[in-house]
C-alpha cells in the first residue's frame, strides 16, 4: 500500500506541475499578445511571478524524488559500500536541517504578509500565495530525511544517458 500511495502522490505532483506550466505558458503568451495591441491585464503578472514560486518548489520537490537536485558528487564516486551510506546520510539530514531552517524562514514572510494585509491582486492575499515555501521546505526535509535512509541508486553504466561516454 505504501509504494501505490507513493506513486499516486508522484502523479499528483507531477499533474500540479504540468498544470502550473501550462497556466504559466498560456498566461505568459495571453499577456504578451494583449500588450500587442496595448492592452494587458493588470492581475496577470503578478501571478505570474506566484505560478513561478509555485513551480519552483514543486520541481525542487519532483527533483529530490529522483535524486536530480543539484548535488556536488565528486566525493561520493570515489565511494562506495557503508561509506557511501554514510555520507549520503549526512549529507541529506544536513540538507534536511537546511530546508527546516528555510521553512521556519519562510513562514515568518507568511506571517509578516499577513500582519501587513499586502495584497497579490484585489482579494487575494499575498500570504496565501506564499504557503507553497513553508509547506514545500517542510516536504522538501521529510523527502531529504526518507532518502537519507534509502538504498544509494545504481550508478549509470558508461555510455549510457547520465553516463560519462
Amino acid at each position: 500500500m505504501g509504494r501505490r500511495a507513493l506513486a499516486w502522490l508522484d502523479r499528483l505532483e507531477n499533474g500540479v506541475m504540468a498544470t502550473l506550466a501550462l497556466a504559466l505558458v498560456l498566461g505568459a503568451a495571453t499577456q504578451v499578445v494583449l500588450r500587442l495591441f496595448d492592452y494587458g491585464l493588470i492581475w496577470l503578472d503578478p501571478m505570474l511571478r506566484v505560478l513561478v514560486m509555485w513551480l519552483a518548489m514543486f520541481g525542487a520537490l519532483a527533483a529530490a524524488r529522483h535524486d536530480r537536485h543539484i548535488n556536488l558528487d565528486a566525493l561520493t564516486r570515489m565511494l562506495s559500500g557503508n561509506a557511501l551510506r554514510a555520507a549520503r546520510a549526512a549529507t541529506f539530514l544536513f540538507t534536511a536541517g537546511i530546508c527546516l531552517v528555510l521553512a521556519r524562514a519562510s513562514w515568518g514572510l507568511v506571517a509578516l504578509d499577513r500582519e501587513s494585509g499586502t495584497m497579490i491582486v484585489d482579494g487575494v492575499p499575498a500570504w496565501w500565495t506564499q504557503l507553497v515555501l513553508p509547506a514545500g521546505f517542510v516536504l522538501l526535509a521529510l523527502r531529504f530525511c526518507f532518502r537519507a535512509f534509502a538504498k544509494p541508486p545504481m550508478p549509470p553504466e558508461p555510455g549510457s544517458a547520465g553516463g560519462p561516454a
